[in-house]
């Protein structure tokens, strides 16, 4: 079977951000949008400016009493806007916890349970791939394919390895191993492979590259990531409800953290199992069709994805111009503002990915995601964005901008204290007056906004644990009401230990990308073997002196100020043994043993995650192979790389240096071995982009035969009589 199919062109035109877009005759208001909608958001955006602007009050008296200052007005302008920020999520959990407790998060029809409906469309499942370990790859993407096939629906899907990989190792593996996967499922006539030579644009530039040339075949494309798996009844009921609803541009699914070994994984996991579903319930009840995507686990309507999802460059430099980094949410937005509904179905369970294995590895992808929020500034103003849409971005942005907010927040506090501690106060001022002003905090009013504002930030885990107690197949896969309610317990105070490092790693990252620094794009690391207690101790000791530094001079202030900063200052001084211990493997075992931090499922395990299971299990010891001993030697490989090779470079284009070199270091090497030594990673990946190099690779010996190896292997046929040994 070929590699690829025939090739099915499909428009997609770079969009504009300045002028309206066409919307080909579909309203502006999608048919799918609740009707209800706007009481719903008057609710959830409006109970949260209410509960922002009585605590505003609330805190205006509580500094009041200091007098009109600088650090006053500043320390009062930011709380107002942090507490908008937790208030917004606050409110829209109360709306997830009754959406959750009458069992809603569907819509368009779909059922959850109930026989399989027919399809009428066709569906390509998209992987793209980067450097990523392609056995694990290839398990995801098995248990997908015995998924549909299982449900009598596999013919209605066609499957696409999309790489953009660049070592060359990785990616002569990915070939045999996408033979292999074809030979297992018995599907090569609807499994194919694709490779880009230039990777622009990344995984934005990869989706878009296959729909130009392969969209037109296609009803709906299926996004996934390296690691998402997605149960085959899920797909299907998507689907369906796709065909039913021709003006619905894209469903995401909830996806839900699965396979967590470490600690920092299984506190990940735990939470999206337990909070997820509360948040995600609560943000589709009020978001409707204009809803969002997060990048994978989503199903698309690919005529709607070409029309209005075609991602223009921002101007300027990096990294705020240039390729748009986080482009899910913009492509969300572009087709939401060209008439396509955009719905989240968090009622549908079978949706699952896996979570790095330690705040390290998070913060290098948060980096990445840091950089492409901020990007967003410049997307905000688009016209014809639905406001919603708009809401989006700058939630996006203030996820990030938080971080730091936080910080001055907390170090303005401080700042107060030391004022109060070292200025002279002001008793009479210029003006005269019979009784003296005594400027000072209210500390009793203090203590009740700290602890409001403790409420807000812990009412959604106490409405998510409520919820489970309703929810026996939950409640009983977490184990059992106590293990729950201690594992929530649990999560929170780690959690909150790891906050302060957290804001620190964000506010750094805010900062690094202000000044100028663009993130790259860098291959995430999936395996849980723990972390080096060098590399953390290198990595986090500033965390420990910056709590040291903070820590004296609050003690020798105030002690009062030091024990209201005591979580803070607990986090930054355990930051190493904090990292380092949630990266361990064996910690995150033992507390699965014990029942904590359990989800269902690990308990009861669903039918996809099973197959996955047995894929791997089966790749177990393999690993990534030497290029040119593969195209040697691994069966059919050498027949695939030539016929996935893409166009020949045409005259006038640019010239690759690195090809150049790698041809030139191969024609000169006596041996592929010879050759191994000289070339570089990216010469090596050169030299297989064209038929010239991958010619030589098949005429050069692997090594230069030994002069004596011929007379030693003779002499080792040789029989010696038995009397000759006396």
């Amino acid at each position: 079977m070929p590699v690829l199919p025939d090739p099915s062109p499909l428009e997609m035109p770079i969009q504009s951000l300045h002028e309206q877009p066409c919307r080909f005759g579909r309203p502006f208001r999608p048919v799918t949008e609740p009707s209800n909608i706007t009481l719903r958001r008057l609710l959830v955006i409006g109970g949260s400016m209410v509960l922002s602007a009585y605590a505003a009050y609330e805190m205006n008296n509580v500094l009041n009493s200091t007098g009109a200052s600088v650090l006053g007005w500043v320390i009062l302008v930011l709380f107002v806007f942090l507490f908008c920020w937790i208030s917004l999520a606050f409110t829209s959990a109360v709306a997830g916890f009754i959406s959750l407790l009458r069992q809603g998060g569907l819509g368009l029809g779909i059922h959850a349970k109930g026989p399989q409906p027919e399809l009428k469309g066709r569906t390509a499942v998209l992987m793209p791939t980067y450097n990523e370990n392609p056995f694990m790859v290839m398990a995801g993407l098995e248990a997908i394919y015995e998924s549909l096939y299982e449900c009598g629906r596999i013919e209605s899907f066609d499957f696409f390895i999309l790489s953009d990989t660049t070592d060359p190792d990785i990616w002569l593996t990915e070939e045999a191993a996408f033979l292999e996967f074809r030979k297992k499922t018995h599907g090569a006539e609807r499994i194919f492979y694709r490779r880009r030579t230039n990777n622009t644009e990344r995984k934005a530039g990869n989706i878009a590259e296959w729909v130009k040339r392969f969209g037109g075949a296609y009803d709906y494309m299926l996004t996934l990531d390296a690691d998402s798996v997605i149960d085959g009844s899920l797909v299907v009921r998507m689907v369906a409800a796709m065909d039913t609803h021709p003006t619905v541009g894209l469903i995401q699914s909830l996806p839900v953290i699965v396979n967590g070994n470490t600690v920092f994984a299984r506190l990940q996991q735990f939470a999206g199992r337990v909070y997820g579903p509360l948040i995600a319930h609560g943000i589709a009840w009020w978001h409707g069709a204009e809803g969002n995507y997060w990048g994978h686990n989503a199903l698309i309507r690919t005529q709607a994805f070409a029309e209005q999802a075609g991602l223009p460059t921002l101007p300027g430099r990096k990294p705020f111009g240039g390729h748009i980094l986080s482009h899910d949410f913009v492509e969300a937005a572009l087709m939401r503002r060209g008439g396509w509904a955009i719905h989240m179905v968090p009622g549908l369970s079978g949706s699952y990915e896996e979570s790095p294995p330690s705040l390290t590895d998070i913060a290098i992808r948060d980096r990445r995601w840091c950089q492409g929020n901020l990007q967003h500034a410049k997307v905000i103003p688009t016209k014809g964005m639905h406001w919603i849409s708009r809401l989006h971005m700058m939630m996006g942005i203030g996820s990030y901008v938080t971080s730091p907010l936080w910080l001055i927040f907390l170090l303005v506090g401080i700042m107060i204290s030391f004022q109060s501690h070292f200025v002279r106060p002001e008793y009479f001022g210029s003006e005269r007056r019979l009784f003296p002003h005594w400027p000072q905090v209210d500390p009793v009013l203090a203590k009740y906004m700290f602890i409001a504002t403790m409420v807000v930030l812990l009412v959604p885990k106490v409405l998510a644990y409520i919820a489970l107690l309703f929810d026996r197949p939950l409640r009983t896969g977490c184990g059992g009401w106590l293990a729950a309610g201690c594992s929530v317990v649990l999560e929170t105070l780690i959690g909150g230990l790891l906050a302060p490092v957290a804001m620190l790693i964000q506010t750094s990252h805010v900062i690094s990308i202000l000044s100028g620094q663009d993130s790259g794009w860098n291959t995430q690391r999936r395996e849980d073997g723990g972390l080096n207690l060098k590399e953390v101790i290198r990595s986090y000791w500033g965390f420990t002196v910056f709590g040291l530094i903070v820590g004296f001079g609050t003690w020798e202030v105030s002690h009062s100020l030091f024990l209201w900063m005591t979580p803070v200052l607990l986090g930054l001084l355990l930051a190493i043994p904090l990292v380092y211990g949630t990266a361990s493997r064996p910690w995150g075992l033992w507390l699965k043993k014990k029942k904590l931090l359990l989800i269902p499922e690990e308990v009861n395990p669903p039918p996809v995650l099973r197959l996955q299971w047995a894929a791997r299990e089966e790749v177990k010891g393999c690993k990534i192979g030497n290029a040119f001993e593969i195209f040697k030697h691994a069966e059919g490989v050498s027949t695939v790389h030539k016929e996935a090779l893409g166009p020949e470079r045409q005259r006038g284009e640019p010239i690759n240096p690195d090809l150049l070199v790698g041809l030139l270091k191969l024609e000169e090497s006596a041996s592929l071995q010879e050759a191994q030594i000289k070339l570089t990673k990216k010469e090596k990946a050169a030299i297989f982009t064209v038929k010239e190099g991958i010619e030589l690779v098949a005429r050069i010996p692997e090594k230069l035969q030994d002069p004596l190896e011929p007379h030693l292997a003779l002499a080792e046929n040789i029989e010696i009589p038995s009397s000759a040994h006396n």
